[in-house]
């Protein structure tokens, strides 16, 4: 009974701080709020995956709205359109 104690009583604060790092973490390296941080004239307004590597991505820069693809290979642009 006493070795339940103490192996409780060394396991019950590891645990803990297993939870508390990991949402640290979490919250840290969260990618939707990486992806709306503003800077400057451009801004992230929406990003959408589609695949495993392939995302849409919606930019406004300079009052312009712009479609991009971001693949693992590169950045292409799809449309463009001015914004309202």
């Amino acid at each position: 009974m006493t070795f339940y104690i103490v192996k409780l009583l060394i396991m019950l604060p590891l645990i803990g701080l297993l939870i508390y790092g990991s949402l640290w973490l979490y919250r840290k390296y969260q990618p939707q709020s990486m992806m709306r941080a503003k800077t400057g004239s451009l801004n992230i307004v929406e990003v959408h995956p589609i695949g495993v590597n392939n995302k849409l991505a919606v930019v406004s820069f300079e009052g312009r709205k712009i479609l991009l693809s971001v693949t693992r290979n590169g950045v292409a642009k799809i449309d463009a359109q001015n914004a309202d």
